[in-house]
């Protein structure tokens, strides 16, 4: 796809329109610190955060740091987190992975995408969540959300996410690309849903391209 001026002005409407109709984007898991941050985004998959948010009030009461979950038994790190789904699976690879922030990390969460990625249960986008919301360094985010989102907008061609991430981040201004993230994973939630787009009260269908589509049929999905 060719990036030009226009797509980028688009952009800068988009994230104008949805500031205003979403002005708290903080992402909807709670955390106090980068490592419970850490511990959330790899619980979180396949499972929602409401529910997340239910297990981890009291996990990280029992559990506040990585050496926690290293000397811990992990059937009782299994039973502990079984609510979010795939709980063996987890167990292992939030164990594996706070044995590696003791023994290479030092205890400490890094500050870099490419370290964050070495680590078990993290992937780019669990990487971009802990940079952008923990630490404020910009990164896209590409969750379910802003796969669909993006590609219903005309701002990706791509399925991959690791491609649909490199086409936002030429077109969305990097200081904004944590923000526009959550925007767009506020918006697929609420509006811009997978099954049923609202979209005849979306406030960013007219520079939409799944949306203008639709008003030029004269379709009115969600209405």
């Amino acid at each position: 796809m060719k990036k030009d001026t226009s797509i980028k002005k688009r952009v800068e409407e988009i994230l104008k329109a949805l500031s205003k109709e979403i002005p708290d984007d903080r992402i909807a898991l709670r955390f106090r610190n980068p490592f419970e941050l850490l511990i959330a985004t790899i619980l979180s998959a396949q499972c929602t955060d409401v529910k997340v948010n239910q297990v981890t009030e009291t996990l990280f009461k029992k559990y506040r740091s990585p050496k926690d979950f290293v000397e811990a038994d992990l059937k009782e790190i299994e039973e502990d987190i079984r609510p979010t789904g795939f709980y063996k699976n987890k167990a292992r690879a939030i164990q594996k992975c706070c044995q590696e922030l003791v023994t290479r990390f030092g205890g400490k969460v890094p500050e870099t995408l490419e370290e964050l990625i070495t680590l078990p249960g993290v992937g780019r986008k669990t990487a971009n969540v802990i940079l952008g919301n923990a630490y404020g360094i910009p990164g896209i985010t590409v969750d379910t959300h802003v796969h669909r989102v993006s590609q219903r907008i005309g701002l990706t061609k791509n399925d991959d996410p690791v491609k649909i991430e490199f086409d936002l981040m030429e077109v969305v201004p990097k200081k904004e690309w944590t923000h526009f993230s959550n925007l767009l994973i506020w918006h697929g939630r609420r509006t811009c849903t997978a099954k049923k787009p609202l979209c005849n009260r979306c406030v960013i269908r007219k520079w939409c391209d799944y949306g203008t589509k639709i008003e030029t049929k004269g379709k009115r999905p969600g209405s």
